[in-house]
């Protein structure tokens, strides 16, 4: 059987989420790298040695790489023989390690959650609550997995109900100029129809 210590999984959390608000994954850089060596336009060329700039700057100077640092969401595969050691719920410590990410003293990150996002709509100024999804898994192991993504860039998402005479394309195709500024780039289009 495995002990979890709850400072020790609290400290884990905000440790992950400070680390990936400035670090590009090798492989992004990678490629990033390779299209720009490939690119033949100059303003597209322009935009990846851009980006490479900041991944750069962020990762030396230990400062998110976007301003929107986004909303947590959490995947937790929880070994059925893992025990915790301490006082609090699985969700109260994963909640603590984004409080004290989002709140360092030396590198504060942009809370985007919202308390009361039908009502008051006042931020938690902590990033909490996060999104948690648990697996319970047979083992004694204890895996999470932290994401921040959205806050802002979601603020761009648009959504439709077309008629089936409807051209999704033109809807696409009218809708992308509305968009204006506001995301971090490299932006990217994903659509989805269901």
């Amino acid at each position: 059987m495995t002990v979890i210590r709850q400072d020790d999984l609290i400290q884990s959390v905000a440790d992950a989420l400070q680390y990936i608000s400035y670090y590009h994954p090798v492989d992004f850089i990678r490629a990033v790298k390779e299209a720009y060596e490939k690119e033949e336009s100059k303003a597209a060329k322009d935009a990846m040695a851009q980006i490479l700039v900041n991944s750069r700057m962020a990762a030396m100077g230990r400062r998110p790489i976007c301003q929107d640092t986004g909303i947590v969401t959490v995947f937790a595969k929880v070994g059925m023989n893992v025990t915790f050691e301490g006082d609090m719920s699985l969700d109260d410590m994963i909640n603590e390690g984004v409080r004290r990410a989002y709140n360092h003293p030396e590198n504060v990150l942009r809370a985007s959650v919202l308390a009361d996002p039908d009502g008051k709509r006042a931020n938690t100024k902590d990033n909490t609550p996060a999104v948690i999804n648990y697996s319970i898994v047979p083992g004694d192991t204890l895996e999470i997995d932290v994401a921040a993504k959205g806050g802002g860039s979601e603020a761009k998402s648009k959504f439709a109900m077309l008629n089936p005479s409807d051209s999704v394309v033109d809807w696409v195709l009218e809708q992308i100029p509305k968009m204006g500024a506001g995301w971090c780039p490299p932006g990217m289009l994903g659509i989805g129809i269901g």
